[in-house]
């Protein structure tokens, strides 16, 4: 059974920074490509980053290109999106996924298990 289990969500103010986790098990996680979403409120879920099977592919959503970095270490089952200079629309909940597929994609469809996310609020 695959699990996601997201952390490092949690209150920052504009301008600031954090990092997200997100652990993987019940797959071998090293053949997959990987990917972060969000969900603000009232809105539909979208697209942040993803990185592929061996992290050296990645691709983000306009809006966060040059503050989000996704990463991931296959040796600890884990990717990462570090998040800086954060604003206020960043605000939503962060779901990371795992692909059934090596390489990197922005499609929902492509992505076969969710974690439950992790609420990022940046206040103004």
């Amino acid at each position: 059974q695959v699990q996601l289990v997201e952390s490092g969500g949690g209150l920052v103010q504009a301008g600031g920074s954090l990092r997200l986790s997100c652990a993987a098990s019940g797959r071998t996680f090293s053949s997959y490509a990987m990917g972060w979403f969000r969900q603000a409120p009232g809105k539909e879920r979208e697209f942040v980053a993803t990185i592929n099977w061996r992290g050296t592919n990645t691709y983000y959503t306009d809006s966060v290109k040059g503050r989000f970095t996704i990463s991931r270490d296959n040796a600890e089952n884990t990717v990462y999106l570090q998040m800086n200079s954060l604003k206020p629309e960043d605000t939503a909940v962060y779901y990371c996924a795992t692909a059934e597929k090596r390489w990197a994609t922005m499609l929902v469809h492509e992505y076969d298990y969710w974690g439950k996310g992790t609420l990022v609020t940046v206040s103004s």
